[in-house]
């Protein structure tokens, strides 16, 4: 009600100006969807700037959207006063009339994942540590959406400091998958994936250490990008980060116009789907069983993969030539080593007691760390380097599975078990999306169908260290033989 009146008296001459656009353009007009939300993030903008949509229109759509599905599925938390993202909207729309054009994201909604600063929002990561935490400043990837024209709507829910791959914590609670309310979103990404498999959300921002970007993408059926490392802070050289900012999308289109956005490093103006034709893809599935899988995993990747061959693509089974448990000590080492940073609140009593336990659990294995170890983790990191190279001499593309498991109760922290082997760890189920993260190399995930149970999967689609662009074409080329992204959810309304 608070909407329409809003609407009704402070809009009916300023906007009526940007609606005289659409008398013109019919044709276009005639052909968008009844819903707004419907059009894909590029489409969204081009609707905008030609004016077929003002932005209040826009804005109205994706709130009552949001108003409708949110409160079940819980992907978007923090959010802005309807009526300030209206003022907002309205004055987007008179800068248009005054041929002001920001960018692609004008008067686009957004959401920030809330392990990111946008200043005047709530900044909680998840913790009742920082649980009335407003952020003083944006922070850059924030700064180039803002100068885009995003507007923000809120924040997307996160596990608490992105630990786990489950997107819960004691502020907000859990976040579901679009494709069924009773199911985990994944994490630490999971309200943007989710947000956008809802469709309450053009196109989203996440960060990924250990799949963050992947998993919930595999677990809402669109896409997350991992990027090379350093790609998105622009940090030309020095050592690969473990983890990174990246952008989500409905398709690999909008990933691309967000990374686009938000990459301080170069990034191709132009990207064309990939001509499929002698590809050579390294299938490594399993990792001849020493990673256990859920059954119907393989399955489904499997039968994307055949699809893949019949396009001319040539799949070969490979395996790195390298012991798998080092690839995890290494992993673990150096991601335990970087925790020191959270010290602080792990030595004073009064913020200790509200860290969860997992949070606990990897900090103190940081005291465990001598010298000697985190060498040895580097040593491997680095013969992971030149394995990598030597399999990239032979195949375009590396695959594997996005998960080792499907969305799981959304009620479960993390998978206890996988197939009867007990997860010695909160973070072993996740152990197949290392192999990337530990090489700092760009991996996508891409939809590859649902279960008997219309759960959701994915498969890593992963190129060498600054293959970025090769990714994506490759993911645009499947895109085009594939329509596993126009499988939509039957969306749960809140009553």
């Amino acid at each position: 009600m608070l909407r329409r009146r809003f609407l009704k008296s402070s809009l009916a001459v300023g906007v009526s100006s940007s609606l005289m656009g659409l008398t013109g353009c019919s044709n276009f007009f005639s052909g968008l969807p009844a819903d707004l939300t419907d059009l894909s993030a590029i489409d969204l903008s081009l609707a905008i700037q030609d004016k077929h949509a003002s932005c209040v229109e826009v804005m109205q759509a994706y709130l009552d959207r949001i108003h409708t599905y949110n409160p079940v599925y819980n992907a978007i938390i923090s959010m802005v006063d309807d009526d300030d993202l209206f003022n907002q909207a309205f004055a987007a729309d008179q800068a248009l009339a005054r041929g002001e054009y920001q960018g692609w994201m004008h008067g686009m909604p957004h959401a920030v994942k809330d392990l990111i600063p946008v200043a005047g929002l709530a900044y909680t990561n998840g913790s009742p540590i920082f649980a009335n935490q407003i952020a003083q400043e944006d922070q850059a990837i924030v700064t180039s959406m803002r100068d885009a024209g995003a507007i923000f709507i809120g924040k997307t829910n996160v596990p608490e400091y992105g630990f786990g791959s489950q997107s819960y914590n004691p502020l907000f609670g859990a976040t579901s998958s679009a494709y069924n309310p009773d199911l985990t979103a994944g994490g630490s990404s999971g309200g943007a994936a989710s947000g956008l498999g809802t469709r309450m959300l053009p196109v989203a921002d996440g960060g990924d250490m250990m799949g963050s970007l992947r998993n919930p993408g595999a677990f809402n059926n669109v896409i997350g990008f991992r990027p090379s490392a350093n790609l998105v802070d622009g940090v030309a050289s020095g050592p690969r980060a473990l983890s990174t900012l990246g952008p989500m999308g409905r398709n690999t289109e909008d990933t691309i116009r967000l990374l686009q956005t938000i990459s301080a490093g170069p990034v191709a103006e132009q990207f064309t789907a990939m001509n499929l034709n002698d590809v050579n893809i390294g299938w490594m599935g399993n990792m001849n069983n020493y990673l256990p899988m859920e059954t119907g995993v393989l399955e489904l990747c499997e039968a994307n993969l055949s699809v893949l061959a019949e396009a001319g693509a040539n799949i070969e089974p490979t395996m790195p030539r390298m012991d798998m448990s080092d690839l995890w000590y290494s992993w673990t080492t150096l991601r335990h080593a970087s925790r020191d940073a959270m010290l602080d609140f792990y030595n004073n009593p009064e913020t200790r007691m509200q860290l969860k336990e997992e949070v606990v659990w990897e900090i103190e294995q940081s005291f465990l760390l001598s010298e000697s170890d985190v060498a040895r983790a580097n040593m491997i990191r680095q013969n992971w380097y030149r394995e990598l190279d030597r399999m990239y001499a032979t195949y375009d593309i590396l695959v594997l599975p996005t998960s080792q498991v499907f969305p799981y109760p959304v009620g479960t922290p993390w998978p206890q078990e996988i197939n009867g082997q007990p997860m010695d760890t909160y973070h072993r189920w996740m152990e197949v999306t290392l192999y990337a993260s530990l090489g700092g190399i760009p991996a996508v995930n891409v939809p590859v169908g649902f279960d008997d149970q219309g759960r959701p999967m994915g498969m890593q689609i992963i190129g060498n260290y600054g293959e970025d662009q090769k990714v994506l074409e490759f993911a645009l080329a499947y895109e085009q033989i594939t329509d596993h992204l126009s499988q939509r959810p039957n969306l749960v309304a809140a009553i």
